[in-house]
């Protein structure tokens, strides 16, 4: 009796286990989409005189999964500024780019420009507002 009480112990565990394994959380694999676009405020050094903007062709663009740390994946923005994030599945992400620090205040003279957005529906494509960075 005690081996059947034993074994149905162990069973279970591995159902449990098993079944937690496969919750899906924020990332690849899934059917939905994220699109953005990014546009660079062309300054002088001190910034006080706009030279001009343009779209962010060539700009790194950053996406964070759920509560991850780190990010989970880059892509690169198009000759219109424009990027998207693939195969998404529902959940909460974090998207951010790299700008000049215009109030001059980060050491590095670099801060990070982010958005969060949470995918709720399959099949959808998220458009998030518009990046504005500066140079």
């Amino acid at each position: 009796m005690n081996k059947i009480k034993y074994t149905t112990v162990i069973l279970l565990s591995c159902l449990i286990l098993g079944i937690q394994s496969c919750k899906k959380t924020a990332g690849e694999g899934g059917t939905s989409s994220i699109k953005g676009s990014i546009i660079v405020e062309d300054w002088n050094k001190s910034f006080t005189i706009k030279n001009g903007e343009y779209p962010g062709m060539d700009e790194d663009v950053y996406i964070i999964y759920g509560d991850d740390v780190n990010y989970g994946d880059r892509t690169r923005a198009n000759n219109n500024g424009e990027f998207e994030f693939k195969y998404l599945r529902k959940g909460k992400y974090k998207i951010y780019v790299y700008s000049e620090d215009n109030k001059l205040q980060a050491v590095s003279g670099t801060i990070s420009v982010e958005k969060e957005i949470e995918i709720t529906n399959n099949k959808t494509q998220y458009n998030i507002e518009q990046f504005r960075i500066y140079k």
